[in-house]
């Protein structure tokens, strides 16, 4: 286990030893109430077992916290899940990566995604992809299957044109200038980049480089409001609690406000297409 799925269980049973002792309920009545042995209480308040959802219900309806019931099951459900390490992850290779990212794109009718120095996957032309998942493929030290990897991530690319799915893309404008391969790559990816704006249920925004940190957060993935992924340096996120989706979707609100869209867009384009072409 991770010492981040232990924080997240003490976190989580933290939580929980709050919402009963605000109830005025001690650890020894919640286990008469319920027939636990005594111990059951402590060990899931100090994180040493991960309660079922019949223990967070139990929770729930004996300190009168039924409000916060769906948010308490959505984090025991992710508490295994939430953190998995690219080591771990990208073990078989980056397409099985891939596969699973389509999966979730295919399900999700409206996906907001923010990256702040690369261009994301969805956008990125072929050259584009076969670099930079060349780089991660190098520095992980994993499995070379670049060419299945760099198919399915074009793949992917086609649900850009699913009537049923809707996009909001917001990148950094330091992702246009920050080079993966070359500046052949880079022109050939800014160029596409400048063609995708006014796409039918596409949205793209720039946030420009000297805009105020009003909100300063790590590169995200939004699948309607029920789930955000984050890709760490080290592990892949997930987040399913709905108290934290609500604050991601606060941060997005926030850069979109920031963005520059339409021809605003197409001028940071341009400016950073000379200075490739220089």
């Amino acid at each position: 286990m991770t010492n981040s799925v232990q924080e997240a269980r003490e976190a989580l049973g933290k939580r929980l030893r709050e919402v009963r002792r605000r109830a005025g309920v001690t650890g020894r009545e919640l286990s008469r109430r319920e027939g636990w042995h005594e111990s059951k209480v402590s060990k899931i308040e100090y994180g040493k077992i991960k309660p079922s959802d019949d223990d967070i219900r139990a929770y729930c309806a004996h300190s009168n916290a039924e409000d916060q019931l769906a948010d308490l099951l959505a984090t025991v459900h992710n508490i295994d899940a939430a953190y998995i390490e690219w080591r771990q992850a990208l073990g078989a290779g980056i397409k099985r990566i891939q596969q699973q990212t389509l999966k979730l794109e295919s399900e999700a009718g409206h996906i907001r995604n923010w990256q702040p120095q690369v261009i994301t996957g969805l956008l990125q032309t072929a050259d584009y992809a076969e670099a930079i998942l060349k780089y991660a493929i190098d520095f992980y030290d994993i499995t070379d299957d670049l060419d299945q990897a760099v198919s399915k991530r074009m793949e992917r690319q086609q649900i850009l044109y699913r009537r049923n799915h809707k996009f909001h893309f917001l990148i950094g404008e330091q992702s246009l200038y920050t080079t993966i391969g070359s500046d052949e790559v880079m022109r050939g990816q800014l160029d596409r980049l400048h063609s995708m704006i006014g796409m039918p249920r596409v949205t793209l925004g720039i946030v420009p480089r000297e805009a105020v940190g009003l909100v300063v957060v790590e590169n995200f993935v939004m699948f309607d409001n029920r789930m955000v992924k984050i890709e760490g340096h080290t592990a892949g996120i997930t987040i399913t609690q709905p108290r934290e989706i609500a604050l991601y979707g606060r941060a997005f609100d926030v850069l979109a406000k920031q963005a520059a869209t339409g021809e605003g867009a197409r001028e940071l384009i341009r400016k950073a297409l000379e200075i490739r072409s220089i």
